[in-house]
Order: structure tokens, then sequence, then C-alpha cells
């Protein structure tokens, strides 16, 4: 993917972003945006959902439920699929059905049927994420030309994210349904413009043949994984269907990972985790969303049920940390460039943990500006360090035909790290809700849940130390590849 040059080095901000390139990362970043904006938007709307649709808080929980078991249980199988039958097409097809299904949950009066667009959405998501970012990295070549496309594409995920919670607030107010079907258009403009905009991109030929016994193993133990986290609250973590459920798990990955060593085309190369970096940043990944997503859910129960505020004030609550990402986005990569990967995640860690700590000290009557707010600024520093540097330290490295693959896994660990740490943070929650339900008593038992939240950051920071280094980064020369015939020199930082 690199290649050193005697030539000299043209600074990064000598190189021409040509407007296609520029319309190439802004249809990956509507996507991205979307799968952040579809996530965060159907929270603030259950409530609603419930009460127009008669359906039960069980029957609402995999509203959310069903997208995290489509995504989560398929991207491993959607980041190969993007590597063999091309990335462009895969990206394509997924798009539309997206787009589909968001009409269909729109327009759907049953619970089953909304339930079952939303699985259908989890499961088209599976597939754009890693084709979307591996069209990237395949596009933009490693250093500083991808660290400033990776930072603006996953910005749009945090924007995306942030924008969500606004946007339900509003729409909520005149009908659930408006969020259902807001994704609808944006994917439909995406898509057409994808169709124009996309490089070609071809199958990979010399692939040894498909995995299927890898593909069936490696979704079915990704779904089951899912499934049994998201249920295990309910069921009781150590009930015999909970321990039933993750022995097969194991059983399934054990399998999964003996087939994986023996396939001469494996739908996971093993052999991509030997690199400490890959680890460390597959490791991050869970660390990351698992510890925000338990802090999300805790502090807009806080905010909703204890301190009374609306949906749309306590998603402007949450809106510092996603305008300090979105402002930040144009700068991150300049950042990854001079201290590289390893020393931004774990400042960015650091920041979180910090951030996670400070909230520890709100009660029932605190003050936005001295408590909230500077919580609410470390976290989006956090993000913005930590999100762009994981994608960016993942990636790099990594031969283009298996740039699908890491991307699938990447996001696996996203996703899965989320869902497993959101049922820890509400096992605990739970396991301390007091009998007699004062403010005051519930708010106790929330510290807890807090608690395991920063415990996971610090953990996260505990794996990014491992990989700082004393050196500067070492700097070689690529060639910028574009979606146009054009080509420039450019340095490259490797991390």
């Amino acid at each position: 993917m690199t290649s050193p040059l005697t030539a000299p080095a043209v600074a990064p901000s000598a190189v021409r972003w040509t407007p296609r390139l520029w319309g190439t990362l802004l249809v990956l970043c509507a996507a991205m945006f979307l799968d952040a904006l579809d996530v965060s938007m159907v929270g603030v709307a259950l409530p609603s959902i419930g009460s127009d649709l008669h359906l039960s808080t069980s029957t609402l929980q995999w509203i959310v439920s069903g997208y995290i078991l489509g995504y989560g249980g398929l991207l491993l199988l959607g980041g190969r699929t993007a590597d063999l039958l091309g990335r462009r097409q895969v990206f394509l097809v997924a798009l539309g059905v997206f787009a589909l299904a968001s009409l269909l949950g729109g327009l759907v009066d049953s619970g089953p049927l909304l339930i079952a667009s939303r699985f259908v959405k989890g499961l088209s998501a599976a597939f754009t994420a890693p084709a979307g970012l591996s069209i990237i990295t395949t596009t933009f070549p490693e250093g500083p030309l991808r660290n400033r496309a990776l930072s603006i594409y996953t910005t749009c995920a945090a924007t995306g994210f942030s924008m969500g919670l606004v946007l339900s607030g509003l729409l909520t107010e005149v009908s659930w349904r408006f969020t259902m079907l807001l994704p609808a258009p944006i994917a439909l403009i995406a898509l057409l413009a994808a169709l124009r905009l996309l490089p070609r991109s071809s199958r990979e030929r010399d692939h040894n043949g498909y995995d299927i016994p890898g593909a069936i193993l490696g979704t079915a133990s990704m779904l089951l994984l899912v499934f049994t986290v998201v249920e295990a609250p309910q069921a009781g973590w150590a009930s015999a269907r909970t321990l039933l459920s993750f022995l097969a798990v194991a059983v399934l990955l054990t399998v999964f990972v003996r087939v994986e060593r023996r396939s001469p085309g494996p739908l996971v190369r093993l052999g991509v985790l030997r690199a400490g970096n890959q680890v460390r940043a597959q490791l991050g990944a869970v660390a990351f969303f698992g510890s925000y997503v338990g802090f999300q859910f805790l502090t807009t129960l806080y905010m909703q049920s204890l301190l009374g505020w609306s949906a749309l004030h306590t998603a402007l609550a949450f809106l510092p940390a996603g305008a300090l990402v979105a402002v930040s986005s144009t700068k991150v990569g300049a950042i990854v460039d001079r201290f590289g990967t390893p020393r931004l995640i774990a400042a960015g860690f650091a920041f979180m943990v910090l951030g996670y700590a400070l909230f520890l000290r709100v009660d029932l009557h605190p003050g936005y500006a001295a408590v909230v707010l500077p919580s609410m600024l470390l976290i989006g520093a956090a993000c913005a360090l930590v999100f762009p540097s994981l994608n960016i330290q993942a990636t790099n490295g990594v031969d283009d035909h298996e740039q699908g693959m890491v991307s699938g896994l990447l996001n696996t660990s996203v996703q899965v790290g989320g869902a497993i740490f959101l049922a820890v943070v509400t096992a605990v929650v739970t396991a301390d809700a007091p009998a007699h339900a004062t403010p005051q008593a519930v708010l106790d038992s929330y510290r807890p849940g807090f608690v395991v939240v920063a415990g996971v950051a610090l953990a996260g920071l505990l794996i990014a130390l491992t990989g700082l280094r004393t050196g500067r980064p070492q700097r070689t020369v690529v060639i910028a590849k574009s979606t146009s015939t054009e080509a420039a020199r450019v340095p490259a930082a490797r991390d």
C-alpha cells in the first residue's frame, strides 16, 4: 500500500482534492450519518410508539434491539462480502435496502412489522458501514490524506448521533412516524449521488473460493452473542437460558476459529490480529463505545426521569459534545499526522475517564454550567480524538483486498462492545434499584452504573497506554489515489 520514493514529499495541504473526490467522501459520510442518526432518533420516540401501537415495554425494547441484532450480527459477513463482490456494488444495494426499510418503518401499524423493518435496517447498515469505510481506505492512501478523510468521516457519525437526539425531540412532537421516515429521502438522495460518484470496484478474483462454513458460523455466533446479551438483563445473567446461550456462543466461536485457520479463503484472516496495533484498536473500540453507550443511557434516564427534563432539553444537554466533534473534524487528521494514533487514543481515553469521573458529582439539583457541561466537553474531546484514531489505526498497514474485512471487524467490536456494556450497566443499576423509589434513592442506584462506565473507559486507557512508543512516527511517501486519474505524492505517517 505504500511506495517509498526518492522524490521530495509534497505537503498534504498542497494536494488538490478534486470535486469528484469530495463528492465520493460526502456520499460515504451521508451513509455513516444516517446510521448514527437512526440509532439516536428512535430512543426518544419509543414512548410515543408504545402508546400509538399499544406495545409493552419488552416489545419496545426490540425496536432498538432488532436494529442492534441485525447490525452487530452481520458486520463480519458484510465486510468480507464487500471485498469479494465489490465494495461499490455492495454499498449501493445495501443503501437502497436501507431507504426502503426506512419507508416501511414509518408506514406500518404493527409492532412485529416495525421490529422487522428495524432488523432489516440494521442488516443493511451491516453492509454499508464496512463497505463505506473500505472504499475510503482504498481510495485515499495511507497517511495524511486518509487521516483527513477518516477524521471527517467519523465526525459525521458523531454529528448524526447528536442531531438525531435533537431532531427526534422535535419530530416526535408531531408524530413518531417522521423519525422513521426521515432517513428514507436522505438515503435515496445519497444513493442517486453514489451511482454517479463512487469509484468502480472490481471483485476479488483470487480469493480461493467462498468461505460458506465460516460465514454461517461467524454470523450465527455474532447473532447469538448480541441476542444473549440483549436478553440477559430480563432473563437473568445467572439463568439457565443465559448460561446455555453463552456456552453455545463459545462453542460456535471455537468452531469458527478452527474453520478459519483451515480455510484457504477465510471470512476473517486471523493473522491480522497478530499485530499489536490491530488488537489495541479492536479492544479500544469495545471500551470506547461500550462506555459511551452506557453513559448516554444512564444520563438520559437521570435527566428525564429524575430532573424532569423534556426530550428536547435532554438532547440539547448532549449537544456540546457533538458540536465539539463537528468543529474539530478538519483538524484531527493533522493532529494524527503529527502525534500518531497511539498517543491520541491514550489522550482521548484520559479525557473520557475524567469526564465520567466529574459526572459522578451530579445531584438532584445540578448546575449545568458547573457540573454537566464540563463533563460533556471532555467527553466530546475524547470522541473527537479516539474514534477517528481507532479507524485509522485499524486500517493502516492492511492490504486493499482485506480492508472490508478489517472494517467489518472494527464495526463489530464497536457494536458488540455497546451491546455488552449497556447490558452490564443495566444489570448493575437494576440490582441496586431501591424498594422505595425516592428520587435520591434512584440517583444512588445509578451511581454504580456510572462507576462501571468510568471503569470501562479506564480499561481502554490502560490498553492504549501499552501502545505508546517513545520514538517519533516514521514517515514514508505514498502515492495518492483518486477517483479520477490524478495522482500525487504525499508523506504518510506510519503508526
